[in-house]
């Protein structure tokens, strides 16, 4: 594939939720310096050669199979250190650009790394259309972007020390989910795992981003949707009590700041009064 850079118009689709800005291909990625950022995100997939990703003050190499991600105006510079540095890339913005990334793991600058050395399959389809500018092309670019997006959960690969982090919490997640229904003290969770409270909850907020309190409220609060559906007749402190509150009225607040709605409009909306 010869260097290829393609520039997106943007003015039809801007009010779309996501969308590509610039896509390309660097047979040799020169040094590149940006001190105020860039005004878009970007990803960019390492495929041949080795070069050196600066972000702020933190230094990183990334080689084949490595990606990594640029957020807006954050100041960076990469530089090819073999002789040859093969990049590709996309630029990309709309209003749910963050929220994918965070949705794939993804929560700042910097690098990753990929399951698969191959370029990612929605990102080599944006290279192979069209270089043209109609509404249909770029269309077609946002699907794609989206596309790879949504493949990005399943292709980066975990920390090594988060995927271990990750394992260890799995007997708590299980005694979580089996023991829904009553109180589940802080020190109970931790023991289970043989630590100390104040380490478990470390443990959560590096692995799934969250307390281990709220963690467990999500968790029962899915639980009283199941109930709902399973016992339409059971009235609402039934369902608080079963799924694990103590307090109806802390369920009611609690649901409400998942779902968005009290339990009652919740069953109305699906149908589910008894």
């Amino acid at each position: 594939m010869e260097s290829t850079l393609i520039f997106c118009e943007t003015e039809e689709i801007e009010a779309l939720p996501l969308y590509a800005t610039t896509i390309g291909f660097w047979e040799h990625q020169p040094e590149l310096e940006r001190p105020t950022g860039f005004p878009d995100y970007q990803m960019h997939q390492v495929l041949e050669g080795k070069g050196e990703l600066f972000i702020k003050d933190r230094r990183y190499i990334v080689e084949p199979g490595d990606v990594f991600f640029l957020f807006p105006h954050v100041a960076h510079a990469y530089a090819p250190i073999s002789a040859e540095w093969r990049l590709s890339w996309v630029s990309f913005n709309g209003r749910e650009a963050g929220r994918l990334l965070t949705y794939a793991g993804i929560r700042e600058s910097g690098p990753g790394r990929l399951n698969d050395l191959s370029l990612l399959n929605p990102l080599q389809k944006m290279l192979e259309l069209s270089h043209g500018n109609s509404l249909a092309v770029n269309m077609e670019r946002s699907k794609l972007m989206y596309a790879l997006m949504l493949d990005l959960k399943a292709q980066l690969s975990a920390p090594t020390d988060g995927q271990d982090e990750l394992e260890r919490i799995k007997p708590v997640l299980q005694h979580i989910e089996q023991n829904l229904h009553r109180t589940l003290p802080l020190k109970e969770l931790a023991e289970v795992v043989s630590i100390s409270p104040q380490y478990l909850c470390r443990l959560f907020q590096r692995t799934l981003h969250e307390r281990p309190v709220t963690y467990i409220n999500k968790q029962r609060i899915n639980r009283s949707k199941q109930l709902m559906f399973s016992g339409r007749e059971k009235k609402i402190y039934e369902i608080a009590e079963q799924a694990g509150f103590e307090n109806t009225s802390y369920f009611c607040a609690v649901f409400k700041r998942v779902t968005g709605m009290r339990p009652e409009e919740f069953k109305q909306l699906h149908g589910l009064e008894g």
